[in-house]
């Protein structure tokens, strides 16, 4: 039914709105959410604290035992040539390579026992198990790459987050940049609203490494010659809008003008333009950054805190296939280090990391708004700690393969106190040894940072269900 004209502009109108999604144009289940936490809520004086939330997500798999949970006493097969040095938190030692964020490290926490195992020990699980807190299902392992995100995933821990907030004036409750993980047709399952309705999927914005002060929203994109001052009066477009509307069910309806009225909302407004706009800021402050796609990425994300987003993620983006790094890491590029693990975070991973993730911390703090802003580092996996993966030639190699076993997240602000360490890892860093914890737990710290206690939602026959019913906040961390 491609080539059938009604079709193919039911599809266009919905896209243009938000309706199209990776699974169709709605999902089968549209979920009704019930009761909606204000953020402003406090949870036995603990909770409650972070309006937003930023999670910035190292795309690829960082390696935990060379970054945030050093093993110098390990055998050398083990711990590799970089040293901890000693940070501004007198708990936390660091890797030698992160020198500017080791003088933020007690505005930080680290959560060093977390096991992320999935069946298929690969991104698109890892992806799927840090992102909703939910272990994979046996079709990631049967698919592979090949399993696309389905309508009745369980939903992004950015969507949950969104559904719980009030709607924001002009821009969505959750935003993602710079990309959207990873290259069709091998999209992340994970990253979307899901079952939850996709009146709640996050918009995304555009980078690129060729342009990094330069953000689009594709999705709101107008034709050429059209500006904002015709939207409104569009006649044909009205008319498409409404023809597409009786094709949708009565409970899709519902979520279709919502999200026309807030397509019309962002394009109409200069608000929107000027919230996506990095180059306003003054060229010291993006040099302190660093003005890389992925410096200014955080950098808007921080423009987008203080425009009231409630959840905003950054996704690492790196080179590329075939890039240099790419190919001196022996993978398709960011974290995903195969291969010269050593050289490729020395040279470029960690400097690039340090520089932006250290000035965001910097930035929300002096500003006053760490405290009022959850921040969590995370990744699909960590790395194996044994050096030598077999597809870069074993040791001679450097590299270190997928470990889904053990992973450290960082977390800060939003009541969370800095300069703790939660749980710890073994020896060797392979499996978590005190106080282990999965996703699930990360995911229900960062909405108590939130002050977001209700998770229930419902589904199309309005029968009531848990979010997540696994794990629990990390309190003493609070």
């Amino acid at each position: 039914m491609l080539n059938d004209p009604v079709n193919r502009r039911r599809m266009l109108v919905a896209s243009a709105t938000g309706l199209a999604t990776v699974g169709g144009l709605v999902p089968r289940t549209v979920n009704s959410v019930g009761a909606t936490d204000s953020g402003d809520s406090q949870n036995s004086g603990t909770g409650g604290r972070a309006k937003s939330t930023i999670l910035f997500f190292l795309c690829g798999g960082a390696s935990q035992i060379d970054t945030w949970d050093m093993k110098p006493a390990a055998p050398a097969e083990y711990r590799g040539p970089f040293q901890p040095v000693a940070t501004s938190a007198a708990d936390i030692q660091l890797c030698e390579h992160l020198p500017l964020l080791a003088q933020q490290a007690h505005h930080l926490s680290l959560i060093r026992s977390v096991s992320g195992t999935v069946n298929t020990n690969d991104h698109h699980g890892g992806y799927y198990y840090n992102l909703t807190g939910h272990a994979p299902d046996q079709t990631f392992l049967i698919k592979g790459n090949d399993r696309t995100p389905y309508p009745d995933d369980w939903p992004f821990m950015g969507a949950v987050a969104a559904s719980r907030r009030n709607r924001h004036a002009f821009l969505p409750n959750a935003m993602t940049l710079p990309h959207m993980p990873s290259r069709k047709p091998y999209t992340r399952p994970g990253q979307f609203s899901a079952r939850l309705g996709v009146q709640y999927d996050p918009l995304y914005l555009q980078g690129s490494n060729e342009n990094p002060l330069s953000f689009s929203a594709p999705a709101l994109e107008l034709q050429a010659g059209t500006d904002t001052s015709r939207i409104a009066s569009r006649a044909e477009l009205l008319t498409a809008l409404d023809d597409a509307r009786h094709h949708f069910d009565e409970n899709a309806t519902g979520i279709f003008t919502q999200q026309q009225q807030r397509a019309f909302s962002m394009l109409s407004s200069a608000q929107t333009t000027q919230a996506f706009d990095v180059s306003k800021e003054p060229v010291q402050l993006r040099q302190r950054y660093g003005e890389t796609v992925n410096g200014m990425s955080l950098l808007l994300a921080r423009r987008l805190v203080e425009a009231g987003v409630p959840f905003i993620t950054v996704f690492w983006l790196g080179d590329g296939v075939g890039t240099p790094l790419a190919k001196k890491c022996r993978s398709a590029g960011s974290w995903d280090t195969h291969g010269s693990n050593f050289a490729c975070l020395k040279d470029d991973l960690l400097p690039e990391f340090d520089q932006c993730f250290s000035a965001l911390v910097e930035d929300l703090d002096q500003r006053n708004l760490l405290d009022q802003t959850s921040l969590l580092v995370s990744s699909e996996m960590g790395r194996n700690p044994k050096i030598g993966d077999p597809r870069s030639g074993g040791v001679s190699g450097a590299g270190r393969d997928h470990w889904t076993h053990l992973l450290t997240n960082v977390v800060g602000g939003g009541g969370i106190q800095g300069g703790r360490v939660y749980g710890s890892s073994d020896r060797l860093g392979e499996y978590p040894a005190e106080n282990p914890v999965t996703p699930a737990h990360v995911l229900h710290t960062v909405y108590h940072a939130m002050g977001i206690t209700n998770l229930e939602a419902k589904d199309s026959q309005d029968r009531p269900y848990q979010l997540l019913d696994e794990g629990e906040p990390l309190y003493d961390l609070f």
